[in-house]
């Protein structure tokens, strides 16, 4: 069995206290090979996908906005998965995780850094 959807996973580990969810995105199409520039806050993602709850809390991308001081490592996971989640509106990081396991087929990262 091939793709069948992606999830996508912005997050930050330096962030004080916790690590921080900046994108929670899921049930992204298989056909996809990009997202459309400046996705808008809500449940769905133009073209197929949803978004989920991210920390500040809100769906949809919540971009970087560390403390001063040292740079902080923003992780882009993306994920290959069998399956479709099906999870409803709004979901947050634990339970895409949680609804994935058993279903990833691949994943990369890509990780950038930002300070002020």
């Amino acid at each position: 069995m091939g793709t069948r959807s992606f999830v996508l996973i912005v997050d930050d580990p330096d962030a004080p206290g916790r690590t921080w969810v900046h994108w929670v995105v899921y049930d992204l199409p298989a056909t996809a090979r990009q997202l459309p520039e400046d996705v808008p806050l809500g449940e769905t993602i133009a073209g197929g996908g949803k978004q989920g709850i991210n920390d500040f809390p809100t769906n949809g991308y919540g971009g970087p906005c560390p403390p001063p001081g040292k740079p902080h490592h923003y992780f882009f996971r993306l994920y290959a998965l069998d399956a479709v989640l099906a999870l409803h509106s709004s979901a947050q990081r634990q339970e895409v995780d949680k609804a994935m396991k058993g279903h990833i087929l691949a994943q990369t990262e890509l990780v950038g850094t930002y300070k002020r």
